[in-house]
Formats: C-alpha cells, sequence, structure tokens
C-alpha cells in the first residue's frame, strides 16, 4: 500500500462512523454539471451519480457547473458555496482540467506546473478544514482520434493531479485512465453514442456526455470511489462492475472467439417440426459452437405453421416474440402471444400452433 493511502483510509473509516446521510459534493466543469430535460440527451457524470447511491445514506450536492476551471470556480464564490454547506464526514470530488488549459482565456487558464495545482490544493484545503474527505479526479477522457489513435489531451494536467494527490496524501480516482480503457475498449464508433453526437441535434461532440456515458463515467467514478473506500458498498443501488482491465480485441480465447452472427446469414427453411404443419424458418445461432453448454435457436412458424405434439426429453424455454399462437402442454391449452415464456420439463408432452395472420416468432433454449 502507498505511504499516504493509510491516513486517507483511515479517515474514511472514521467519517463513515458519523450519523446518516452523508453528503458527497462535486466541484469541477460541464462534463461533471446538472443539465435540465431540455437540454438531453446532455448529461454530466455528477448528475447521473444519484442513480447508484442510497439517498439515505449518500446525497449528492452537485456545484460542478460548465466552462468553469479550477481558477474560475473559486473567482466566482462557487468554492465559497460548498464550504457554506460541507459537514464532517462529507465527500468533496474535485475535477478540473478542461477549461484550465485554455491558454487563450486568462480568466480561466491554469499553467499545469504552477497554478493549476495551486488552486486544486485550495479545495483540498478547505475539505480538511472541515473535516470532510477530498478526492482528487483526473480529467475524463475526450472521445478525440487521430488516425485510428485515441488522443490524450490532459496529458501535462493529469500529472499534475496525480503530482499534486502523492505529495500531499490526498485520494486519487484516476479516471482520465479509466474513462481511455473505456473508450478504446469500445473504438471511435462504437463510442459515439455515449457522446453528444446527436445529428438531430446537429452535434458532434466528444467531450460531453449522453445520458449513456455520463451514466457509464459515473459508474467508473463510483468503481475506484469504493475501491478508496469499502463501506460505500452497502450504499449501492446498482452494480459497479463496468470497469476495462483489458485492452480490447484480448480478452477471449483466440480458438473461442466473440463475435457476431447475423440471422440473414444462417436461415434454413423447415417444415414443421414434429410432424407439425409448415413452412417455418429456423435460425441455429452458433450451431457450429459445440462447447457452448446451451442451445440459442429462432424459429419463425409462418402462418398455419407449427411445432408437433411430441414428448420433452430435455429442458426447454420458449419466449415468444411475436405473433400469437396455441401452446399445449399436459393437456392443457394455453393462448400465447408476445412476451411469455413457456418452461417444458423432461417427461412433458407439448405442441404449438401459430393463429392469426401474423408469423409467430419463437427463441428457443436448452441444453445442449
Amino acid at each position: 500500500m502507498h505511504r499516504f493511502l493509510l491516513p486517507i483510509l483511515l479517515l474514511f473509516a472514521a467519517v463513515t462512523t458519523h450519523a446518516a446521510p452523508h453528503r458527497v459534493f462535486i466541484a469541477g466543469d460541464s462534463t461533471a454539471a446538472d443539465y435540465g430535460p431540455e437540454r438531453a440527451p446532455l448529461m454530466g457524470w455528477g448528475q447521473a451519480l444519484p442513480s447508484y447511491l442510497d439517498p439515505a445514506v449518500w446525497q449528492v450536492r452537485n456545484h460542478a457547473k460548465a466552462g468553469r476551471s479550477a481558477r474560475s470556480f473559486i473567482e466566482e464564490k462557487r468554492l465559497d458555496a460548498i464550504a457554506a454547506e460541507i459537514q464532517p464526514g462529507d465527500v468533496l470530488l474535485i475535477q478540473f482540467g478542461h477549461n484550465d488549459a485554455k491558454f487563450e482565456d486568462p480568466t480561466r487558464y491554469d499553467d499545469p506546473d504552477t497554478a493549476y495545482p495551486q488552486y486544486l490544493m485550495r479545495y483540498v484545503q478547505l475539505a480538511r478544514d472541515k473535516r470532510a474527505t477530498p478526492v482528487l479526479i483526473t480529467p475524463v477522457a475526450r472521445l478525440l482520434y487521430d488516425f485510428g489513435s485515441l488522443l490524450d489531451t490532459h496529458g501535462l494536467y493529469t500529472q499534475a493531479v496525480k503530482q499534486l494527490a502523492a505529495r500531499e496524501q490526498v485520494a486519487l480516482i484516476d479516471l482520465n485512465a479509466s474513462s481511455t480503457r473505456w473508450i478504446r475498449a469500445l473504438g471511435e464508433q462504437g463510442a459515439k453514442p455515449y457522446f453528444m453526437f446527436v445529428p438531430e441535434q446537429n452535434k458532434a461532440d466528444g467531450t460531453h456526455f449522453s445520458t449513456a456515458g455520463a451514466t457509464a463515467v459515473a459508474c467508473l467514478v463510483l468503481r475506484d470511489w469504493v475501491a478508496l473506500q469499502p463501506t460505500l458498498k452497502p450504499a449501492l443501488k446498482r452494480d459497479i462492475d463496468c470497469d476495462v482491465s483489458q485492452p480490447a480485441g484480448q480478452g477471449s480465447d483466440p480458438a473461442k472467439p466473440s463475435r457476431v452472427v447475423h440471422e440473414r446469414d444462417i436461415g434454413i427453411s423447415q417444415p414443421g417440426p414434429h410432424g407439425g404443419a409448415g413452412p417455418t424458418t429456423a435460425y441455429p445461432f452458433f450451431a457450429d459452437d459445440k462447447d457452448l453448454p446451451f442451445v440459442l435457436r429462432k424459429r419463425v412458424l409462418h402462418k398455419g405453421a407449427g411445432i408437433g405434439l411430441h414428448p420433452q426429453h430435455k429442458d426447454e424455454i420458449y419466449y415468444i416474440v411475436s405473433g400469437q399462437g396455441s401452446y399445449v402442454l399436459d393437456g392443457k391449452q394455453y393462448d400465447v402471444a408476445a412476451g411469455d415464456a413457456l418452461l417444458t420439463r423432461v417427461g412433458s408432452l407439448h405442441a404449438l400452433q401459430q393463429r392469426g395472420e401474423q408469423d409467430l416468432v419463437v427463441l428457443l433454449a436448452y441444453p445442449r
């Protein structure tokens, strides 16, 4: 364990003994800020944070504001507003860097070697003076590729945050690292739905998040926060299994590759099985993967088609995707339609017949 983490963990342990609810305050920029429904799907990760936390235990006070740097946030008295509320046992999450790099704007620019860490230290000291816990967060990555490579747009600022955390023994969440892994794992095109690439709004913005992106980044923040403060776990309302620990494309055995199959490439026209009327179309997904412990198939029963009455030799599930049908199970008839799931155990007799004008589409799953 790093020498500066022990006092941090001891402080976390101490603050959790106070009466609930605690508050987590966020000081940051547009990537963390709250936005109204009129700006949808725009959302900051701080706005998504409450969806992970039990409000009876932890409440979120999001003071992040678009366009602010560590300097301008203070000069606009926004840190004073936090100082008026924050109490012992609370946590202050601090994330700046996107606007601190704007050299052309002296009201926001902070030199990464001098002014930037000096301003960040004022947030840290405020939290300590109030017997709250400061947590420094490196700037979240941008979706900005050049010739197939994701660019690091925060290099010196990220390093400045890490150096300050080490020097002053402050808890650190390296969001730049985790969000960079996340973007690379998604790939340039796969990451776009998580950012503000919204053609209907004429937006192509790789800095700000959609609802999906804010939710995902909030998960990255929570995951590292819980690693620093394990007593947070009982307050979680949803899972935080969201980090990407290995490079994209290296997660599966090359002999057993993960992949996508298009049903248009595998459809087989067949008569109704087990003496049923036809025609049907079968889609045997991943039929060549003999090592899978289960079989997944889709069968479309066209008008008048059915699966004939037959004894069941394996446990099997039918899920009705669309259409309507008549299902017979051990002599009892059921009307079935989209959204119904049918479990047939070994030893039963069953049959399924399409009804109406619409194809009856069924997903089947059973042990191999």
